[in-house]
């Protein structure tokens, strides 16, 4: 997923930014309530991590702007602001959910992986293509009944894959999901990522399911 967070306390962005980075998440961080709305304005995320107490607008401002705009991203509030008020307040704002910090990092990826669900373009709890099956609740992969043991990135590529089966997902779009600003859009690390990929979901199979369109991208044919 392509996540925004939005907090202003450095240390606590840098630990969820590497706790979620560690689970295969390209992660933007902004400090104040401008670069939230700036930064999605320009990208689209598949979620966005809010803090209440924000520099000018503040974290509501921040939702309320964002519906205003007709802008559906799925809003988690993050944040120290346990109380009733500011959980209704939050809700009200057009958040998607209100987690009181500290959270666990288990308990913050399940409620993301629900709220993508519950998102405009709502997807699948498992994703079958083929005798391909994977299953984001679980970080599972099984291909014709066998496991296959991906690191965090291969399985969010094969996600995006399987979930597109038959299109092919360009470069760019690889590039904006899985990775953030930090990565160099002229290495060889999507191309990398695609032959380790084939080399564990199709090549013990004798399969040749994910296919490189010329001058676009990849997709996966699971008739392969």
């Amino acid at each position: 997923m392509r996540l925004l967070i939005a907090d202003d306390d450095p240390e606590a962005v840098d630990v969820l930014r590497a706790a979620l980075g560690r689970l295969g998440h390209a992660v933007d961080a902004v400090g104040d309530g401008k670069g939230a709305l700036h930064l999605s304005a320009v990208v689209s995320y598949d979620a966005i991590l809010l803090d209440v107490n924000l520099p000018p607008p503040d974290g509501f401002d921040v939702c309320r702007q964002l519906r205003a705009r007709e802008q559906w991203t799925p809003v988690l509030f993050l944040t120290g602001r346990g109380d009733l008020a500011d959980r209704v307040t939050g809700l009200d704002a057009g958040g998607d959910d209100y987690v009181t910090k500290p959270v666990s990092i288990d308990e913050l990826e399940a409620r993301l992986r629900a709220l993508a669900r519950r998102a405009p373009t709502g997807r699948p709890t498992v994703v079958e293509a083929g005798g391909i099956v994977v299953d984001p609740g679980n970080r599972s992969v099984r291909r014709d009944g066998v496991e296959i043991s991906l690191t965090p990135k291969e399985f969010l590529l094969l996600e995006m894959l399987a979930r597109n089966e038959g299109r092919a997902v360009s470069r760019s779009r690889l590039h904006e999901e899985l990775w953030d600003f930090a990565f160099d859009a002229r290495s060889n690390v999507i191309e990398a990522l695609v032959r380790r990929l084939r080399a564990k979901v199709d090549e013990p199979f004798g399969r040749a399911s994910i296919e490189t369109v010329r001058g676009l991208g990849y997709r996966l044919n699971a008739t392969r």
